[in-house]
């Protein structure tokens, strides 16, 4: 069988530059790689192929032979190498060199840990949280919170370096620094953690005795922290390096607080609405009247009650709501009437409400209209 053109093999133009050619050659080197392919057996013979025209291609000198003789250059006599191009590109040193850069493509983030390779001489330290309950009342009207938060603070005693004196490190020398060390396993390179300085590329000779080379020490702070008015249950409030310091002098993280807005006896809130549901007599409903009503401000609202009123009727209090946490107009107050039914009465009272009664069959609309609607049901049900 004749051999595929090496250009048509990686899929580049003749005239294609060498990185182009090294950036086909990754590619499909990827796509082909037996590893990846369990399941295609074509997959190695093909990925065979493309080695050897990479292998062909990436040199100038065996590019312009090729370029000039096509497949016979490599043929006896002509490329030095007879037939075992092919065979020489995926099994031998000759492949190890070209498949490095790829090696870092398909494993190098596994071996590094999801992260990339290098230094690692100070690391940032981690984000808090801090849940914070409120009243409603505090949530109203804002207010300045003392905390206290656990967290790691930067040694002073070393100034964060982690080294006795606030001496600085010095160069790991298993790793001249890097972090990581290599291994060959055949035509692999396998790249792991140092395992003398454990991926900072740095050792302390004399630890601080305080923090133990650490660079921060447990504590707890004491932090102010400003609750603006509106807030809500699951606003977050981000205070910038208020977190865990960093580990040998890196930035501190943040300290995100998340407020929990207290349940209220009096008001339920909707976002910036306030309800409440005020009790009032039955004589109160009937004749009409006054109420008076509470304000989350601490202030107090009276509040006209229509003659007939009937429960769950609502009546609105504009701008008696929760300020909006971002500017704009504040909320509402809704008050919901529920009409109470006496308890405990006396004689008297039991009579005049049977007197009541007997008088006030033509004041009862919405009784007088359901039981008609009964009456006409039972009726369609017998028919």
């Amino acid at each position: 069988m004749a051999k595929r053109d090496f250009y048509e093999v990686l899929g580049v133009s003749r005239g294609a530059s060498a990185e182009d050619i090294k950036r086909a050659y990754r590619q499909k080197a990827k796509e082909l790689h037996p590893d990846r392919n369990k399941d295609n057996p074509e997959a190695e013979a093909r990925f065979k192929e493309v080695n050897e025209a990479y292998d062909a291609l990436k040199d100038p000198e065996k590019k312009a032979a090729y370029d000039r003789f096509g497949h016979a250059a490599f043929e006896a006599g002509m490329g030095g190498g007879g037939g075992r191009a092919g065979a020489r590109g995926y099994a031998g040193g000759d492949f190890a060199s070209a498949f490095s850069d790829v090696f870092d493509d398909l494993f190098g983030d596994f071996m590094r840990g999801g992260g990339g390779g290098g230094r690692q001489r100070a690391a940032r330290g981690s984000d808090l949280r801090y849940n914070l309950r409120v009243s409603l009342e505090d949530a109203f009207r804002g207010v300045q919170k003392t905390i206290t938060v656990p967290t790691s603070v930067t040694c002073s005693a070393c100034s964060g370096t982690g080294a006795e004196g606030g001496a600085e490190p010095v160069t790991c020398p298993t790793c001249s620094g890097m972090g990581k060390v290599r291994a060959q396993q055949g035509f692999f390179t396998v790249e792991r953690t140092c395992p003398t300085c454990g991926g900072l590329g740095q050792m302390i000779k004399n630890p601080c005795r305080v923090c133990h080379g650490a660079g921060r020490v447990e504590k707890e702070r004491a932090l102010s922290v400003n609750i603006p008015p509106g807030v809500e249950t699951g606003t977050r409030i981000r205070l910038a390096g208020e977190g865990e310091a960093g580990l040998r002098g890196g930035p501190s993280g943040d300290l995100y607080i998340f407020i929990e807005v207290a349940d209220h006896p009096i008001f339920q809130r909707d976002g910036a609405n306030l309800y409440c549901r005020v009790p009032i007599s039955f004589a109160t409903a009937a004749l009409g009247g006054e109420v008076e009503v509470p304000t989350i401000d601490g202030g107090r609202s009276r509040v006209k009650v229509p003659p007939g009123a009937q429960s769950g009727k609502q009546m609105r209090l504009r701008g008696k709501g929760m300020p909006a946490l971002r500017g704009g107009l504040p909320g509402d107050m809704f008050i919901e009437l529920a009409v109470e039914t006496p308890v405990n009465l006396t004689a008297r009272q039991k009579e005049l409400l049977r007197e009541f009664e007997r008088l006030s069959e033509d004041n009862n609309p919405e009784s007088s209209s359901f039981f008609r609607k009964v009456k006409g049901f039972w009726d369609g049900m017998k028919g």
